[in-house]
């Protein structure tokens, strides 16, 4: 019992007790690992203490452990890097490409977009966003339109809803001048970290906007995605919609092949 006291020290983590719901024992060490990445206990690229401290922190196997760890990479929270250790998920230009955009040209070439920034202000939200995001209609917002570029081409127009509480601070410039993407700048400048999305897709007319920034005539036939962004606890901070020139290019979801 003296080691699990001492690792649990080093560890910063304290003995886990049964759950009194009976949820199984890895899931309640899961929990806990998330609460303490959900609060900044380890940074973003941080690396975790190695899966031996922890079980003897939370006075569990390393199988528990381990089967708690799976499942946080699995959901993108967690990366592991042979000989190195487990880190917390950094995001990049390779996530953001293979988890988060899913547009590719017809003949199945992937290529991260060229973004360019059309339009930054600070609003009042709208009833559909504030309903995603779980505002009252008239709360402050942030309202981002961006121009994606895929082969030189306009391909989507994007408009981006983010709630005015949780960006403080957020200026046009600091968005334009991110050396990564944006999840990236959510993460690393704000402490919000994107785990996962709620997509709706349907075929729509370009709208008087979407054409003029696309290049399209209005009423062209287009691909209209309204993504929810969601954090850890699935809290929504991020409402996109995205606009898609379909003519060349095709919305493709890459699937996780089953356990």
């Amino acid at each position: 019992m003296a080691l699990a006291s001492s690792a649990s020290t080093s560890s910063g983590f304290a003995p886990i007790a049964p759950d009194s719901a009976g949820a199984p024992l890895y899931r309640v060490v899961k929990r806990s690992l998330l609460r303490a990445i959900e609060g900044g206990r380890y940074p973003a690229g941080g690396t975790l203490p190695s899966e031996a401290e922890l079980a003897a922190g939370f006075e569990v196997s390393v199988g528990t452990l381990r089967h708690a760890v799976d499942e946080l990479v699995a959901e993108h929270i967690l990366v592991r890097r042979q000989g190195r250790g487990t880190f917390i998920a950094l995001h990049n230009a390779d996530r953001f490409l293979f988890q988060f955009f899913h547009v590719e040209r017809s003949d199945g070439l992937r290529e991260i977009p060229k973004v360019e920034l059309v339009a930054f202000e600070r609003t009042r939200v709208d009833e559909e966003p504030a309903e995603a995001l779980g505002l009252k209609a008239g709360e402050p917002v942030i309202q981002v339109d961006n121009r994606l570029l895929l082969q030189g081409r306009a391909v989507i127009h994007d408009r981006l809803t983010l709630p005015a509480l949780l960006f403080k601070g957020l200026t046009e410039k600091r968005l334009r001048d991110r050396p990564s993407t944006i999840y990236h700048l959510y993460q690393t400048e704000f402490g919000i970290t994107v785990t996962r999305a709620h997509e709706r897709a349907r075929a729509v007319a370009a709208d008087r906007l979407a054409a003029r920034i696309l290049g399209l005539p209005h009423g062209a036939p287009v691909m209209q995605v309204r993504r929810t962004a969601l954090t850890f606890g699935d809290k929504p901070v991020e409402y996109r919609v995205s606009t898609i020139n379909t003519a060349q290019h095709e919305y493709v979801q890459l699937l996780s092949k089953p356990a």
